[in-house]
C-alpha cells in the first residue's frame, strides 16, 4: 500500500470516527413520529452504512408512504431538527471519538500531498452537527456526503474528486483511501478503485471487513500499524 502519490483520505463518521450514543437513530425515529405518526419506521432494517436519504426512502416504503423527493426532503429536514437536540442530550461518556482517530486525522493533515476529507452517508449538515460536538468538524476541508448522492459509491466518487481538486491533480493520479466500519464502505471503495481500511469500531469486526475485501483492517486506530498503513508507510 505504500506510495508517494498525492493521497486523498475519506473518513466515514458513524462507527468510524465517532460514536454518537445513538443520537442519529433517535432523531430519525422522532422525525417519522412527527411526520407520519410512526416511530417504528426504521425497526425492520439495519441503518449501518446507509445514506441518510436512503434510510428515509426505505423507511417511507416500510410504512407505505410514497417515497417522493418531497417526502424524502421533508424527512431529512425533520431529522436534522431532532438531530441537533439529540446530540445535545447525549452524555459525554457516550459521545466519543474512537481511539486513534483524532491523532490519525491530525497526522495526515500535517503532511504535504494529503487531502483529508469525509466520505459519509450523512447529509452535510448532519455531519457538521455530529462532528462539532467533539470539536473535529473543522479538520475536514471537503467530502462526499449523503446529500451529494443517495448511492454510496457515487458520493465516495464525489469526495475523491473533491480531494483531488484540492490537491490540484487528476483523481486517477491520486492514491484514494476510504476509512470505514461497514462492508458498504468497502464496496464503495472498491467501486471507485480505491483502497479501504476497515475499523472494527462499529457493527462489524476487523476480520469481517477483511473478508468483505478491505485492504487492511484494525480493531481500532490505536493499533500500531494503523497510522503507517493510512499514510502509506507500512
Amino acid at each position: 500500500m505504500g506510495s508517494m502519490r498525492p493521497t486523498v483520505l475519506l473518513f466515514d463518521i458513524d462507527g468510524t470516527l465517532i460514536t454518537t450514543g445513538g443520537a442519529g437513530r433517535r432523531a430519525m425515529d422522532r422525525a417519522f413520529e412527527q411526520l407520519h405518526g410512526r416511530r417504528d419506521a426504521c425497526d425492520s432494517f439495519h441503518m449501518s452504512g446507509m445514506t441518510d436519504r436512503g434510510i428515509v426512502r426505505k423507511a417511507l416504503r416500510v410504512i407505505g408512504v410514497e417515497d417522493t423527493e418531497a417526502a424524502i426532503d421533508a424527512g431529512i429536514d425533520a431529522y436534522l431538527t431532532h438531530l441537533a437536540d439529540e446530540v445535545r442530550r447525549v452524555d459525554a461518556q457516550r459521545y466519543l471519538v474512537y481511539p486513534g482517530m483524532r491523532e490519525a486525522v491530525q497526522a495526515a493533515r500535517g503532511l504535504e500531498g494529503f487531502a483529508v476529507g469525509l466520505g459519509t452517508g450523512n447529509v452535510r449538515e448532519g455531519a457538521r452537527v455530529k462532528l462539532e460536538r467533539v470539536g473535529i468538524h473543522d479538520q475536514f476541508a471537503f467530502g462526499g456526503f449523503g446529500c451529494d448522492h443517495e448511492d454510496r459509491v457515487e458520493l465516495i466518487r464525489r469526495g475523491a474528486e473533491a480531494g483531488a481538486a484540492l490537491l490540484g491533480v487528476p483523481r486517477d493520479e491520486c492514491r484514494v483511501v476510504i476509512i470505514g466500519d461497514t462492508p458498504k464502505d468497502v464496496d464503495a471503495a472498491l467501486g471507485i478503485g480505491a483502497e479501504c481500511i476497515g475499523v472494527g469500531t462499529g457493527t462489524f469486526t476487523a476480520e469481517a471487513l477483511l473478508k468483505a475485501g478491505a485492504h487492511a483492517a484494525f480493531a481500532d486506530f490505536s493499533h500500531r500499524d494503523a497510522l503507517p498503513t493510512l499514510l502509506g508507510r507500512s
